[in-house]
């Protein structure tokens, strides 16, 4: 077997080529030229994004912010850093040797084998089994939008972006914070060379019973006390609080944690992960990044003087949000919801 297949399709999104470009591309249009006080969207120099990973009827629209703000002018080769679901994996894992494209409905997607070899000679990285790639969505929920994008580059429809190598996909475990380090320094010179592109795979908070999550900061909690909040329970939380309403309540809880992703501190956005425990289920891949792009900078600091330069987006190598959305709007325990967030970074 030389492809993974695209296992969701027909499920998760749509399975037929032409509605599913004309989804995405519909998508894309939507988003406007400025947000906030970032423009022009796309973003020159942004070769970094974080994207949400559930079916396209959920998060296809928020994902749509981070990709029209990707620059790839000069892309030759994707990075794909998305969460493990279903493996158990300390560490990281790679596609096996053998695969050499992952399907979609708009086509083919090249592996850079090359690259791919040489991050399996450093010994850090499992192999990540077919059944195993093929199970996990949080990789593949990406490929559609990569393939579809790939090809408004080049002059034929059938093929990818003219000069690309191909995608690098990396399946993040369980890491502990020293392991997203180690992961993060090895990647670093990947992240600092200009022809390369990092996807990273991420859903926010998971809220409700099903996900065992129901954390909850009441309006009387410190503002800087991100732990000083409670857990909701159906049977002893029948009335449903109203101070704050229970969905601002998640929105708090996302923003604490995207806000801290921008500060471009690792050590920061672990700090909140473990103050609110908020079921972020990207938070390695994001970690693993979050340290290499530390790595970037200060080996740039070290080679200029003044800093490192600040762009339209923010300062350079900093992530900025420019989506966020949730599933639903919880009101009571019983009820559920899933956040999305895009963000892009310059580098």
């Amino acid at each position: 077997m030389t492809t993974r297949e695209a296992s969701h399709a027909g499920s998760w999104y749509t399975d037929d080529g032409p509605t599913l470009s004309k989804q995405l591309q519909s998508w894309l249009d939507a988003i406007p030229s400025s947000i906030n006080d970032i423009s022009p969207i796309p973003q020159p120099g942004a070769r970094i994004i974080i994207a949400p990973h559930a079916g396209y009827s959920y998060s296809g629209p928020a994902a749509a912010y981070a990709y029209k703000s990707l620059d790839l002018s000069k892309c030759k080769r994707i990075f794909l850093l998305g969460p493990s679901h279903h493996l158990y994996l300390p560490t990281c894992a790679l596609p096996l040797p053998s695969l050499k494209t992952y399907s979609t409905p708009l086509g083919p997607i090249p592996l850079d084998t090359s690259t791919l070899s040489n991050l399996r000679s450093t010994n850090e990285f499992s192999a990540l089994p077919l059944d195993a790639d093929e199970a996990e969505h949080s990789l593949e929920m990406h490929l559609p939008y990569i393939r579809h994008l790939l090809s408004l580059s080049s002059p034929s429809s059938s093929t990818t972006k003219d000069g690309f190598e191909g995608l690098i996909p990396i399946l993040i475990g369980s890491t502990t914070p020293s392991t997203e380090r180690k992961y993060g320094n090895l990647l670093a010179p990947y992240l600092s060379d200009p022809e390369n592109i990092f996807i990273v795979s991420s859903d926010f908070c998971h809220w409700g019973t099903r996900f065992g999550y129901t954390y909850y900061l009441p309006t009387s909690s410190s503002a800087t006390d991100l732990s000083s909040g409670i857990s909701l329970h159906p049977k002893t939380h029948k009335t449903p609080p109203t101070d704050p309403a229970i969905h601002d309540s998640i929105a708090t809880l996302d923003r604490a944690c995207m806000e801290a992703i921008e500060t471009g501190s690792h050590e920061r956005f672990l700090k909140v992960l473990g103050e609110t425990g908020n079921t972020v289920c990207g938070r390695h891949p994001i970690g693993v990044v979050m340290a290499g792009l530390e790595g970037v900078l200060k080996d740039e600091m070290g080679k200029k003087d003044g800093g490192v330069d600040e762009g339209q987006g923010g300062k350079k190598g900093r992530f900025r949000f420019v989506r966020y959305e949730r599933s639903g709007e919880v009101r009571r325990v019983a009820e559920s919801s899933v956040s999305y967030a895009s963000a892009f970074a310059v580098l």
